[in-house]
């Protein structure tokens, strides 16, 4: 498969074996790529014992997606800025509340409840709602 020079980490086993080869000083932790958020955080804790940054890159989720990515790039490893973009830039209303701004100083709140910091506005969902089901058999509205 050919891949991006910022996509060639897809597991723990991948960044382990860029960081004892020396042929990383930074790595791309994109949640939705490395297999969700287990992997995710191991990858960060690998980089993290051995002093190589990270940083969050985003796959233009909604903000469901979105919440995770917040929140993993909220661990102390994670020191270079991410593309975990506001909601506003790209959907004129999400699924989401409360949404994720940016504030004057560039930065984004990391919710604080529990779970993933956000609840999903399931009237909303609903009335945007075009088809449900998947692979498994589609349900119209």
């Amino acid at each position: 498969m050919h891949s991006q020079p910022d996509e060639s980490i897809h597991t723990p086993a991948h960044a382990l074996a860029a960081l004892e080869l020396g042929s990383c000083r930074i790595i791309n932790i994109k949640p939705g790529r490395v297999g969700g958020l287990a992997q995710a955080r191991c990858i960060h804790d690998l980089c993290r014992e051995r002093r190589v940054s990270v940083w969050c890159g985003g796959l233009l989720e909604v903000e469901v997606g979105r919440a995770h990515n917040v929140a993993i790039a909220s661990l102390p490893g994670y020191t270079l800025p991410g593309d975990v973009f506001a909601s506003d830039r790209y959907f004129e209303r999400e699924v989401v509340e409360p949404p994720f701004c940016l504030n004057p100083d560039g930065t984004m709140d990391v919710p604080q409840e529990p779970g993933i910091g956000v609840e999903v506005d399931r009237a909303f969902l609903d009335d945007v709602t075009i088809t449900t089901g998947g692979i498994y058999g589609v349900v119209t509205s």
